[in-house]
């Protein structure tokens, strides 16, 4: 009995001599957005979880020591509606050329996902990729592959024929029926049983996330508008099989209705919400739904047009679109609406994410503080993460940044982002 306790000591002494421990010392420390920060202070996190935080720059024995002693440290920003696997300001076209393949699609994604996490982007959601491109990028970075953010994924979002999503939109006839003939149409789908199909096949393939088409788009080629596009019926199906499968649903939605259809369905979150009306804004609140304003897609599909870069219906629609920036945003803020940051990274080039919270701040109404939030707390509790990431109270995962400033008063500091950890790692800042 005694040689069978003296063993386990001597196991738990060697692993815990073996563990990996990290001293971060900041001069400043953002434990929780929404409370006080802390003066000078030290991280300490071992094997990926922080285990304490001590007052002062403190040294343990056989830790590595980060100084970050004139830098604010705090949680790692959470972006919850991003396009790894694509890039902003290519022509319409362009992604009809051979090379836009899945596997070019997924190598797209790995470089912009170490691009996300030096802007200090510790977790994403990505809502909308090709194929399973950007299951390949989630994989790779949890197997230690490759260095980027914690990630979450749609997979291809749900659309209806002709919808925002729909691929064959604005195409040749011909090409339209050779893509209708491709196995990855399955998510443009019609009729309660078929959306509900699309859904359970989206689950097989490891998505952690559904996305569907509520309403049309401002970058397709479509001329329907950006009203309603699924049914009330449809959207139910949609988001009763996802949740039945412990799936979140995200809704694209710019129109009223579609929005409040979505909301009424049981969606988790909207995003952009462009049009929302007070109606929108009274059943988001009753029901907890999220809100995801994407402010910086307005500014990003703005600068499209008029280059030739988007066809004529959709530069009409980025106009329409653009006049009411902010507004929805600030009509939920003001109703207590819960939101989350969002950016659509993809539409303008990412790395540029961190500027989201600026523009909660300007356009949004939002104080400082309150965007900060939505870009830390708000992110986790959307994804059910709150466990895991989103503060950086002991015990949780160790994502954390280093920024210049006071993040709390002032939104321009998180865009000076000098060292990035995500679940204990340091990812490589050049």
């Amino acid at each position: 009995m005694l040689k069978s306790v003296a063993a386990a000591v001597l196991a738990l002494c060697a692993s815990a001599a073996g563990a990996e421990t990290y001293a971060i010392q900041a001069g400043r420390l953002i434990i929780d957005a929404s409370a006080p920060a802390r003066g000078p202070s030290t991280v300490i996190v071992t094997d990926g979880r922080i285990t304490r935080v001590e007052t002062g720059a403190v040294s343990p024995a056989g830790a590595t020591i980060v100084d970050l002693r004139t830098k604010t440290v705090m949680p790692g920003l959470i972006d919850v509606h991003v396009h790894l696997t694509s890039d902003a300001n290519l022509p319409w076209y362009e992604t009809l050329r051979p090379k836009y393949s899945d596997s070019y699609a997924a190598v797209t994604g790995v470089k912009n996902a170490l691009i996300t996490a030096r802007a200090g982007f510790t977790t994403v959601r990505d809502v909308g990729s090709s194929g399973t491109s950007a299951i390949a990028v989630r994989d790779a970075i949890r197997d230690g592959s490759v260095p980027g953010p914690r990630m979450e994924v749609s997979g291809q979002p749900l659309s209806m024929i002709g919808g925002h999503a729909d691929p064959a939109v604005g195409l040749s006839p011909t090409l339209r029926d050779a893509l209708d003939a491709t196995p990855e149409m399955f998510t443009v789908c019609t009729g309660t049983e078929e959306c509900s199909k699309a859904v359970r096949r989206l689950g097989a393939q490891g998505v952690d996330v559904i996305k569907f088409m509520a309403t049309g788009g401002v970058l397709d080629p479509g001329d329907i508008g950006l009203e309603q596009h699924f049914s009330d019926a449809e959207m139910k199906a949609i988001i009763d099989t996802a949740h039945a499968l412990h799936l979140k649903v995200a809704a694209h939605a710019h129109g009223a209705k579609g929005i409040d259809a979505a909301v009424r369905a049981g969606v988790d979150s909207i995003e952009h919400g462009t049009f929302i009306d007070a109606a929108g804004i009274a059943d988001m609140k009753t029901r907890g739904t999220f809100y995801v304003g994407t402010l910086l897609a307005f500014r990003g599909a703005v600068q499209m047009v008029g280059k030739g870069l988007l066809q004529p219906s959709s530069e009409k629609k980025a106009r329409q679109a653009f006049e009411a920036w902010g507004v929805g945003l600030n009509r939920a803020y003001k109703a207590g609406v819960k939101i989350a940051l969002g950016t659509d990274a993809g539409v303008f080039p990412h790395g540029q994410n961190a500027q989201e919270i600026g523009l909660m701040v300007t356009k949004g109404g939002m104080t400082p503080r309150d965007a900060l939030i939505a870009a830390t707390k708000g992110g986790a509790e959307l994804m059910g993460l709150t466990a895991e990431t989103g503060t950086l109270d002991n015990g949780k995962s160790a994502d954390l940044i280093a920024v210049d400033g006071d993040p709390l008063t002032d939104p321009d500091a998180v865009t000076h982002v000098s060292y990035v950890m995500v679940m204990g790692k340091p990812i490589p800042m050049k």
